[in-house]
């Protein structure tokens, strides 16, 4: 045995392979065995070995959080300018004093005066009211969500889009009913089927409007009805009130609230009231039910909702404020507690009361 080992290790250090032979047994062979680890594998067994330290980061306040990071200061867009004097005649810098503020009845005229064929001469042009909000919720860190809403108006007008209106109902009476009211196509189930046939294409109709006694037969094209076109009672798109409904999509002003990216409290809204051809007192009726509509998604907070409304009529750049708080409240009122804090206050009441009989009694 240790004349067999000598041999092979004799062997190995000469790096060669030769033949041993052991008297009558069959001759061994022996090799140079190359015990070298691969290429880079003990590199990733050192880098292995090396613990990673994990740095631990405490509680960081929500306005902090990007301090370091690229900042571009970006200006309030709430423009409130109730600190600055009043002008004391009638020409100023609009920088140093305060918006004038008109009467619905003077902007249109002024804008008339704009829009005369003598001027930019477009004497029926849209007028827009560019209606500035806060949207801030009950709670700091909350916003109103964007809402979409279609409200319908005491005069109606030419709105320049394609109002064509779909109704589905079960009945002739209601089928009648919304034929009157200005639809442009209503049917039943006979409707349903040339739509999953394809030989009606909903897309041409801006608005579904259905009948409840037809809803069941309705969900089977659910799925070609985009997710906003589907009837729904909280859209007003699904009702007994068919006439009404009708009405309200083909004469109403539909308007939509959105959040600005950078400043989640402040919103915006750009609806059309109508043309500056109709009745002054008419357009005012349509700004009121509009503002009033608005005043509806107030959320229950303290403050104002409705900051700023201007009067806008392109292609004209010129913008008059208005006054909109003489249709609706300028200030709301806080949601009621509830619970353990409506307790609370009531023992703090309860407490300076007797504070003060005891004051008094010494």
């Amino acid at each position: 045995m240790f004349a067999v080992s000598n041999l092979t290790l004799a062997a190995s250090r000469l790096g060669t392979t030769r033949s041993v032979l052991l008297g009558t047994a069959r001759p061994l062979h022996t090799a140079v065995v190359d015990l070298a680890a691969r290429k880079g594998t003990r590199e990733k067994a050192r880098k292995a070995k090396v613990k990673k330290v994990v740095e631990k980061v405490g509680f960081i306040r929500h306005d902090m959080r990007n301090k370091g990071k690229l900042n571009i200061n970006q200006t309030d867009k709430h423009i409130d300018d109730s600190w600055k004097q009043d002008p004391v005649d009638n020409c100023w810098v609009s920088k140093y004093y305060k918006w004038r503020v008109y009467t619905v009845e003077e902007a249109i005229r002024c804008h008339r005066e704009t829009h005369h064929p003598t001027m930019i001469n477009l004497p029926n042009a849209p007028l827009m009211a560019h209606i500035e909000l806060n949207m801030q919720a009950e709670k700091i860190t909350r916003f109103v969500d964007n809402f979409q809403r279609m409200v319908a108006i005491p005069h109606k007008f030419e709105h320049g889009e394609n109002r064509n209106i779909i109704v589905f109902a079960k009945g002739q009476e209601n089928l009648k009913e919304a034929t009157d009211a200005g639809a442009t196509l209503v049917g039943g189930v006979e409707l349903i089927k040339e739509i999953q046939n394809g030989d009606l294409q909903v897309s041409e109709y801006p608005y579904v409007l259905a009948h409840p006694n037809i809803l069941p037969d309705l969900v089977v094209i659910r799925g070609l009805l985009k997710k906003n076109k589907f009837p729904n009672p909280r859209h007003g798109t699904l009702g007994v009130e068919l006439a009404d409904m009708v009405k309200r999509y083909l004469h109403g002003i539909q308007y939509s609230a959105e959040k600005d990216e950078n400043q989640k409290n402040f919103g915006q809204i750009v609806a059309s009231v109508g043309t500056l051809e109709m009745d002054a007192k008419k357009l005012e009726e349509n700004l009121a039910t509009l503002l009033k509509d608005i005043n509806t998604m107030r959320p229950k907070r303290e403050g104002k909702f409705i900051t700023r409304v201007l009067l806008k009529s392109p292609p004209s750049g010129e913008q008059l404020k208005i006054d909109p708080f003489l249709y609706v409240p300028a200030e709301g009122k806080a949601a009621a507690k509830k619970g353990k804090a409506v307790e609370e206050e009531a023992a703090e009441e309860s407490d300076d009361e007797d504070e003060k009989q005891a004051s008094a009694s010494n």
